[in-house]
C-alpha cells in the first residue's frame, strides 16, 4: 500500500447523534493513529438504523483504506454494526466459541442467568482476526474485504482503547509498513487576532512545507496548530521547535501558552514568579473571572478572592466605591472600574487588583448600550490602566469576553 492510505472513522450509536455523550473514540483513535503515520481521511457517526448504517459502510468502502467502527457490537437489537457490513459484504456470520464461553463464565461467576440475546455479542465475521477483548464481552475484529480493512471495535472507551493499543495499533503498522510519524503541538495567543496573527506570519505560512502552519481562531484567543511528518520522535521534535521559534521571532508578545496550557494557568505562574498576590472586584462576571484564576492548582499562594458586588449598593456598602464616583460618573463607567480596582487590592492586601463593571443585557443601563464594558487593573505601586470595549452577543457571550479580556490585559500588564 502507498503512504497515501486513506482512514476513516465511523461511529455507530444514536446516543451519539443526540448529543447524550460525546464521540471521545474517534478524536482519541485520530490523536493515535497520526503517531502512525496514518492520515485520517473522514470521520461519521450514524444511528442505529440498518438501512443508515449499511449507506454510511457502502460510503466508506468505497473512499478509504482503512475504516475503523467503533460501537453497534452489544446485545441488543439497535447493535446493528454487523447486520450493517453483512449487507454490503455478504460474509457469513458466525459464533466465536473462545467468546461464547468467555460470556457465559461471566454470568456464572456473577451469579445470574444469561439472557439469549447476549450470543449476540459472540458473534464474527467468519475468517476475521478476532480480537480478544479482556476489558469487556464483545470481542473486535480485523476483516478483509475487497482489498480493504475493516476494524470492528467495541464502543465503550475503556474497551476500544484496550484493543486498539495492544492489538490494532501494531496491526496496522505491520500492515502498511508506516515507519513515519505525525506529531503535532499547538501554539496560543492572547490579545492578536487571526488576521493580525496571520499578516505577521504571512511569509512563514506561504512558504510552510513540513512543519504546516494552521492558525484557528478559538474561544480563549487564537491558536496555532504545527504539524509535523518524521521518521522518529527526536526529528520531529526538532522541526517544531525550529518553527516554533521562526514565529515567536515574530508575535511572542502575544504568546502564553502551548498544548494544554491555559491564559489562567500562565497568570498564576507570572503571579508566582514575581512574588505577588491578586484579588478581584466583580460586576457584571459576576465570580467567573475569580472562579477560572482559582481553578487552576496553587492559585491560593496569589489569589486572594473576589469581591462580587452586582448593584450599586454593594459596589458602595462592600467595597467602598465612593458615592461621589457614583453620583458623579454611573457605576458603568471607568472611574467606577478603577475604584473597584484600587479597593480590590486595598481591602485584600494584594498587589494587584482588577474589576469589571458594564451591561451584559437585555438592556441598556445608565443610557450605556448592552455590551459596554470597563475593566481596570490597578497596583499598590499607584499604576493602573482603565480600558472600554464595547463587546457583541448575549449575555453569556458579553461576560465570556469580559473576562477573556480582563485576563488578556493581566497578561500583558504583569508581564511589562
Amino acid at each position: 500500500m502507498t503512504k497515501q492510505i486513506k482512514t476513516e472513522i465511523i461511529a455507530v450509536g444514536t446516543e451519539l447523534l443526540l448529543g447524550q455523550i460525546a464521540n471521545t473514540n474517534a478524536q482519541w483513535l485520530s490523536q493515535q493513529l497520526a503517531k502512525y503515520g496514518l492520515n485520517v481521511y473522514y470521520h461519521g457517526v450514524v444511528g442505529d438504523n440498518l438501512t443508515r448504517v449499511e449507506e454510511t459502510f457502502r460510503s466508506a468502502h468505497e473512499r478509504s483504506d482503512i475504516i475503523i467502527v467503533t460501537g453497534g457490537l452489544g446485545p441488543t437489537d439497535d447493535d446493528l454494526t454487523r447486520e450493517g457490513f453483512q449487507r454490503i459484504s455478504n460474509l457469513r456470520i458466525v459464533e466465536d466459541q473462545p467468546a461464547m464461553e468467555k460470556i457465559i463464565s461471566y454470568f456464572k461467576k456473577q451469579n445470574t442467568e444469561m439472557t439469549p440475546n447476549n450470543r449476540k455479542q459472540a458473534r464474527i465475521f467468519e475468517g476475521a482476526h478476532v480480537l480478544d477483548n479482556k476489558m469487556g464481552m464483545a470481542p473486535g475484529m480485523i476483516v478483509s474485504f475487497e482489498k480493504k480493512t475493516w476494524i470492528f471495535l467495541p464502543g465503550v472507551p475503556r474497551e476500544m482503547k484496550y484493543l486498539a493499543e495492544n492489538e490494532v495499533f501494531p496491526y496496522l503498522q505491520e500492515m502498511t509498513g508506516q515507519s513515519d510519524i505525525i506529531k503535532s503541538t499547538v501554539l496560543k495567543f492572547i490579545g492578536i487576532g487571526e488576521s493580525r496573527l496571520e499578516h505577521e506570519l504571512y511569509d512563514l505560512i506561504k512558504n510552510q512545507s513540513n512543519p504546516t502552519i494552521a492558525p484557528l481562531a478559538q474561544n480563549d484567543g487564537v491558536v496555532i496548530r504545527l504539524t509535523v511528518k518524521a521518521k522518529a520522535d527526536e526529528e520531529a521534535d526538532k522541526l517544531l521547535d525550529l518553527t516554533k521559534q521562526k514565529i515567536l521571532g515574530k508575535i511572542a508578545r502575544y504568546h502564553y501558552g502551548t498544548d494544554e496550557q491555559t491564559v489562567e494557568e500562565e497568570l498564576i505562574r507570572l503571579l508566582k514568579q514575581a512574588g505577588k498576590k491578586i484579588a478581584a472586584a466583580e460586576s457584571l462576571t459576576g465570580g467567573k473571572f475569580t472562579e477560572r484564576l482559582v481553578s487552576v492548582e496553587g492559585a491560593s499562594q496569589v489569589c486572594r478572592g473576589g469581591i462580587i458586588c452586582y448593584d450599586a449598593k454593594m459596589k458602595s456598602d462592600l467595597l467602598g466605591v465612593s458615592n461621589e464616583v457614583i453620583r458623579s460618573f454611573g457605576t458603568v463607567s471607568k472611574e467606577c472600574a478603577l475604584e473597584m480596582a484600587e479597593n480590590a487590592w486595598k481591602r485584600t492586601d494584594s498587589d494587584f487588583g482588577i474589576g469589571f463593571t458594564g451591561v451584559a443585557g437585555p438592556g441598556q443601563m445608565e443610557n450605556k448600550p448592552v455590551g459596554t464594558v470597563f475593566i481596570a487593573v490597578s497596583d499598590r505601586e499607584g499604576k493602573h490602566v482603565v480600558q472600554e470595549y464595547s463587546f457583541q452577543g448575549d449575555r453569556t457571550a458579553i461576560r465570556s469576553k469580559a473576562v477573556l479580556k480582563g485576563f488578556e490585559i493581566l497578561f500583558n500588564y504583569i508581564k511589562s
